[in-house]
This record gives structure tokens, sequence and C-alpha cells, in this order.
């Protein structure tokens, strides 16, 4: 004779479905089907509906140890339709977020958290991703990737950080379509000090076709100091055009601004 603990167990493996799935479907915790399953505890008479309907035995096939065999009601369902509700359960859950943080902490915060929604959810993460590392939807940390991320390195369609990479990027350092930033390099790059790109705004020095600062090189520039593209520059003319209105530019800057302006069409 099979007792409610050995029956629920062979129904729940026959369908495919693991404690915690279970207990999904029943409103109950993983540790009360386990019990269940254990024979430390039995479910009150609610659940013990629930189950047999769930599985599509009667209630006192689970009761009944001297029942050996389910007992159906009358219009069974298909023994594979929970096995395969389950199954689109997992994969919609996939498709719906995943949130995982390592054991590891620095500072207070995990090395690495991770919160992703995916379609149609894009937007509905739980929470934020905060770690050292961190990755999401909206991520913050030293180094964060996201559609909106904020961190020292920060790369996303969004991207706030010392140095911030992205579709719209606001940083210390700032690279992409639109930048904006004390250095900023971009097709639409706004620099309170420095901007190279297409349409470049500089507070100091600004580089790009058209280009507007206190220091100018462009195709179409102005400023107080303007070097016009022409007929075409060469590295070495935008480099000594530089240092001769800013002597004290940091060199590694002043080869990168002398690239662009060497190749502004």
């Amino acid at each position: 004779m099979k007792t409610f603990s050995e029956k629920l167990l062979d129904l729940r493996r026959r369908e495919g479905l693991s404690q915690e799935q279970l207990a999904d479907r029943l409103g109950v915790t993983r540790q009360s089907v386990s019990k269940w399953e254990s024979s430390t505890a039995v479910p009150e008479l609610s659940k013990l509906i629930a189950l047999s309907e769930l599985f599509s035995v009667s209630v006192d096939y689970l009761v009944k140890d001297h029942l050996e065999e389910p007992e159906h009601p009358s219009e069974p369902s298909p023994p594979s339709t929970a096995k395969l509700e389950a199954q689109v359960e997992e994969i919609s859950r996939f498709f719906q977020s995943w949130i995982w943080e390592s054991k590891t902490r620095l500072f207070g915060l995990p090395l690495v958290s991770v919160c992703l929604s995916f379609y149609p959810h894009m937007l509905r993460c739980r929470r934020t991703a905060r770690g050292i590392i961190a990755i999401g939807n909206i991520a913050v940390g030293v180094v964060a990737l996201g559609a909106l991320s904020v961190g020292v390195f920060s790369i996303g369609a969004v991207s706030i950080g010392t140095f911030a990479l992205g579709a719209l990027a606001f940083g210390l350092a700032a690279l992409g379509p639109v930048a904006v930033g004390l250095l900023a390099f971009g097709p639409v790059a706004l620099g309170l000090w420095y901007a190279g790109g297409v349409a470049a705004l500089g507070g100091k020095i600004a580089v790009g076709v058209a280009a507007v600062g206190e220091t100018a090189v462009g195709y179409d520039a102005a400023g107080k100091h303007v070097l016009l593209w022409g007929n075409g520059l060469t590295q070495p003319e935008v480099e000594a055009f530089l240092l001769e209105h800013h002597p004290n530019l940091w060199k590694p800057l002043l080869k990168l601004l002398a690239v662009f302006g060497a190749n502004i069409k």
C-alpha cells in the first residue's frame, strides 16, 4: 500500500514538476511540499482538493492508503498538460527576468549583480542592479552596463559616469552619438573643456566639421583662434596650432584632437 506522501511524490514526478513548481501552483512554500512528501506534515483539505484537481485524481485516492490506482474524474485532462504548462512557465520566467548576485562582496556590495528583464517586460525588473560590476536594465556600479547605466565606467543606451560610453553619454569623459562632458567625442559632442566630432562645441578646444570653441579647428569653425580645414590638414599642422595656443595641453589629448583635426572629412 502506498501512503499519501508516496502517491504525491509519484504524481509530481509523473507530471514533470519540481517541488518549487508544485508549491507555486498551490500557493505554498517549497518546504511545505517537502514536508508532505517526507510524511512530516499533511496538507489541509483545501490543498488536498487542489492537488486532486491538479493531478486529476480523487481526494479518496490521495488520503486512503488502500486505494492503489488513481481514481480519475469522469473527464480527465490529458496527462501531459501539466508537464507542458510547467515547461511553458519556465520559458516564460526566463523571458521575463533574470536576477543573480555573486556571494562575494566588496565594501558591502556584491562583486557582480545582474538584474535583467526581457521582452515583453523590458523595464519591469524587480530592482536595480547594484554592485561593483552591475548589469541590468538599470545598472549602478563601479562598472555599469545597462539600458540606463550609472558608474565610474559606464556603458549603456543612456550612460552616466566618470567614463561614459553610450547612445546618450554624460561624463567627465563621454563618447557616443550624443556626448556631453568635460571631454566629449561623438557625432554631436558638447564638451565643457574639449570636444571632437562632426558637430563640436568646446569651452576651450573644439575640433569637428562644424566646430565652435575658444580654439576651433574645422571645415566651418568659429572662435578666438581658428584653423580652417581648407584643402586639408595634416596631424602635425593641427598639433602645432593647438600647442601654439595651449602649450600645456596633455600630450595624449593633443594627439587625439590632432587625429580628429586631420580626418575631419
